[in-house]
């Protein structure tokens, strides 16, 4: 130890909205009815937190705190005694905590009083159990939510509010790494290190997470209750830490157990499975990271060693070399150098390429901590940073960078940190740090490794288009290309370096052409680099043919070289690519008008972004998901959406999700019939100025404008938008563009030309395809025809802008698009209020369920959402359809169901 610091304590819990909202729907139940939740995870991970959260937040009654020990009830009747002590009709809640350390007696009397807690009165139980071991049998029959370890974001927040940001950036590197998501060890962590330590001036302890640290987090989870279990445990968490996963193969751990126990005879005794761990096929697994890691630091290190020493012996005779390498490398006493040793390492680790990223780094990084020479052991610790990057582990790379420029290096090595360093902070950090790190890179790699200065002066160009700088993207763009790439960071066979070197020469040229406006000199190398997509099998290859696809206006191609790109990323297993395939796909899906397909793979991206720790393509995700539900009439999960990517977007300078955020927000008020504020919204991200939204984005949002401004009485502000438009769209790159510009100058032509404006831009939407923008004409020439009492044309304009607005689920377009036929008396208020169309899904899920007499909570619960979420969508369910009661809305689902059948045929009233 060297000293202590005092920290204050977290101001909020962190991460754990899901889960509060799982408990506060309890508690708002509690009033009516009981209830009972488990609340499961491993140590440290905050269940006592939560416990204590609840019962601040329950005030609608006593609260009856439970443990283990003498305060747990002897019998179920001692439990519901006590609970018929409290006085008055109040609710009650019961938080037991650690009911996993209770007694067999006390357990039951528990599990047996939660069956029979409705005749005390309405009461809620609310229990925490360990998630390091099997799950308890007396408490399986109960609902769970189980706490994970918070997400690299989410930790960098936390340790944040812990020390207020007063943190080395290096030491805030390893202090998240170490940490691995556990909320009590990072708080451990920083409150073992003195504020010298914190701040940088003086060399962290190391091992950073020891033995004492890691017991005190994990109590007494880890111990084994005899030598045989422990033997077990010890040598499955050391397999673990050869495997690249949470697992290893059983068949393995047992020889190795036999090796570090011989036996006389057959061979030991079956025993039963220590509860730490769990049997899955041929798979061992501990319940918990933290507890894994703790049976390896406090295991006594001679029989640590032996138990590595054992593995390495059962898996060198199979040739698994690099797992058995790494196992002899930790079967060595004492930290002295083995240079030998670090050499087979490192050399297997280099023709391993079939070998999980995850597994390469920790070889590298082994090999560095065995190494002598300066230089090669910052190689080697660039080597394993750039692995633990196409793993998805940024918070893994950035301490092995970190250790890699603390000591001397050639330029190309330190080029190549730097490119590791500046892809990290591309997806993860101000982009205008990524860019200049990029831009290092670049210098630093030209004389030895052109192609991977290409690469990283392409990433800067990307880090600059992030950031809403042309300049910059054209300055970084400008240097001629190079020819080579080390295999480390982008591994390819040598054959292919002459098409990498030409696919990246290609994108580099054809995208500065296209930025200077000079079209017919990109068309030709962005074409180059589609077509090469066709037929290469690289994640990064296809990443590239997808984003050349989209500057050309092919979606097809990109939807295309998006979806190959997921494939080959998942096949690698490369964590690093996949969000960022998703946001190409999600992306291009967005551009061709298919905003329920935009919708679920951004989805899909933003959880893996989050899992890999990628703030900044989290966000892109947040603000396709807010473009996509602008559509729909949610505005509660717009603003949800983009508010968390303004967030990120304004800290890391990523003006692009800025301009498709704020877009996503003016597109909802237009659809909810609020032109000013839409028009005030949108131009400032479109009319000139400094303010103007991102260069390649701003475009896409004019029709918007000028639709707005037109019905804002705006129409003088959308002639100097509408004339840049017109360039854009006779460019191509926006299939849509020409169609919306016919569509935009209806909106401003006199009478006597709108019509026909209205009917060459559906025409040109037909071309096109994409049913939400030919809907939004149809509905804006089918106003225009009812207003020039042209009834029976504007009933079939009307009638097939709602037809493409239900079909591609944009509830608040179809809104106003019944409101225009009602107007007519196309729709009968009777008709319309019977129909369930105009509901959005969400809302739809939550009439059916009410219709079938659930109560808000329950709705809750069973979609996973609060009860103030069920409340808000059950409101506009009664609002939309015109009904006053619970009643009134069964009677009106269940006529609208039975009426299905009718209405696909295609009658009409």
């Amino acid at each position: 130890m060297t000293g202590e610091t005092t920290v204050r304590t977290a101001v909020r819990i962190h991460g754990r909205s899901a889960q509060q909202d799982a408990v506060r729907a309890l508690l708002d139940g509690l009033p009516a009815r009981g209830g009972h939740l488990v609340v499961t995870g491993e140590p440290g991970l905050g269940r006592t937190t939560l416990l204590q959260w609840a019962a601040r937040s329950f005030r609608a009654g006593p609260v009856l705190r439970l443990g283990p020990g003498p305060d747990a009830p002897a019998t179920a009747e001692h439990l519901l005694d006590t609970l018929r002590e409290v006085p008055g009709p109040a609710p009650v809640l019961v938080c037991a905590d650690d009911a996993h350390l209770w007694d067999t007696p006390a357990r039951i009397a528990l599990s047996r009083a939660t069956q029979r807690l409705r005749p005390a009165g309405p009461t809620g139980v609310l229990l925490a159990v360990a998630g390091h071991r099997a799950a308890d049998p007396d408490f399986a029959h109960l609902p769970a939510v189980r706490l994970d370890p918070l997400s690299p974001p989410v930790a960098a927040d936390l340790l944040d509010d812990l020390t207020d940001g007063a943190v080395a950036p290096a030491v805030r590197e390893r202090l998240l790494a170490e940490a691995e998501g556990n909320p009590a060890l990072l708080h451990a962590l920083v409150r073992r290190l003195s504020p010298a330590e914190l701040r940088g001036h003086l060399p962290l302890p190391g091992p950073l997470a020891d033995a004492a640290t890691l017991a005190e987090v994990a109590g007494d989870a880890p111990a084994g209750p005899c030598g045989d279990a422990r033997d077990l445990l010890l040598t499955v968490a050391a397999a673990v830490r050869a495997a690249d996963g949470p697992d290893a193969d059983a068949g393995l751990v047992l020889d190795a157990v036999r090796r570090l126990r011989p036996e006389p005879g057959p061979g030991p005794r079956p025993a039963p499975l220590p509860e730490q761990l769990a049997l899955a096929g041929d798979r061992l697994r501990f319940h918990g990271a933290l507890v894994r890691r703790a049976v390896l630091a406090t295991a006594a290190p001679d029989r640590r060693r032996a138990a590595h020493r054992a593995l390495a012996d059962v898996l060198e005779p199979g040739g698994d070399l690099l797992p058995a390498l790494l196992h002899r490398s930790w079967s060595v006493a004492g930290p002295a150098p083995a240079p030998r040793l670090a050499d087979r390492l490192a050399a297997a680790a280099d023709g391993t390429v079939s070998a999980p990223y995850g597994l390469r780094a920790t070889a590298y990084a082994r090999a560095a901590e065995l190494t002598v020479d300066a230089a090669t052991r910052a190689e080697r610790y660039t080597a394993a940073a750039e692995q633990a990057l196409l793993a998805g582990r940024p918070e893994r790379a950035r301490p092995l960078l970190t250790a890699a420029r603390d000591t001397a290096a050639p330029a190309a090595v330190r080029g190549r940190a730097e490119l590791v360093r500046g892809l990290t902070e591309l997806r993860d950090g101000p982009v205008g740090d990524a860019h200049q790190s990029l831009l290092l890179a670049a210098s630093l790699l030209a004389a030895d490794a052109p192609t991977a200065a290409d690469t990283a002066t392409l990433a800067a160009a990307d880090a600059a288009w992030a950031a809403g700088d042309l300049p910059a993207c054209l300055a970084a763009l400008a240097p001629e290309p190079r020819n080579t790439l080390p295999g480390h960071l982008n591994p390819a066979p040598p054959r292919a370096a002459g098409h990498l070197a030409a696919a990246v020469r290609e994108h580099r040229v054809g995208m500065r052409a296209m930025l200077e406006g000079r079209i017919d000199r990109a068309v030709a190398p962005l074409g180059q680099v589609v077509e090469r997509g066709r037929t290469d099998d690289r994640p990064e290859g296809l990443l590239r043919s997808a984003a050349a696809a989209l500057l050309l206006g092919d979606v097809d191609a990109a939807r295309r070289g998006g979806a190959r790109a997921l494939a080959a990323a998942r096949r690698l297993g490369s964590d690093a690519l996949v969000p960022q395939a998703l946001e190409y796909l999600a992306y291009a899906e967005l551009r061709a008008g298919r905003h329920p397909q935009a919708r679920t793979h951004a989805e899909e991206g933003l959880r893996t972004a989050l899992r890999a720790g990628q703030r900044n393509t989290a966000a892109h995700h947040r603000a396709i998901l807010a473009l996509a539900a602008s559509i729909e009439e949610e505005p509660d999960v717009v603003a949800r959406h983009v508010t968390a990517a303004l967030n990120t977007a304004r800290r890391h300078g990523l003006a692009q999700v800025a301009t498709l955020a704020e877009w996503a927000t003016a597109r909802a008020d237009l659809g909810r019939g609020r032109p000013f504020d839409a028009a005030d919204r949108l131009g400032l991200l479109v009319l000139p100025g400094p303010g103007r939204g991102h260069f390649a984005v701003w475009r896409l949002a004019v029709p918007c404008f000028v639709e707005a401004a037109v019905l804002a009485g705006r129409h003088e502000e959308t002639r100097e938008v509408l004339t840049d438009f017109a360039g854009w769209a006779a460019f191509g790159a926006d299939p849509q563009a020409a169609a919306q510009l016919a569509r935009c100058h209806a909106l401003l032509a006199p009478p006597d030309r709108a019509d026909g404006l209205y009917r060459h831009a559906l025409a040109r939407h037909d071309e096109a395809g994409g049913d939400f923008e030919r809907a939004r004409t149809a509905l804006l020439h089918g106003k225009w025809l009812r207003r020039r009492r042209r009834p029976r044309e504007a009933r079939g304009r009307l009638g097939a802008a709602l037809a493409g607005f239900d079909r591609c689920g944009a509830g608040v377009w179809a809104a106003q698009a019944r409101g225009e036929l009602r107007a007519l008396g196309a729709l009968s208020d009777g008709a319309d209020t019977g129909t369930l169309t105009r509901l959005t899904p969400q809302q739809l899920r939550i009439a059916r369920h009410v219709a079938e007499g659930a109560t808000n909570r329950e709705v809750a619960l069973t979609l996973a959402v609060s009860t103030r979420t069920v409340d808000y969508h059950l409101r506009k369910v009664f609002a939309a359809l015109g009904v006053r009661s619970r009643l009134e809305l069964a009677r009106m689902v269940e006529q609208a169901e039975q009426a299905e059948p009718v209405e696909k045929t295609g009658a009409r009233p």
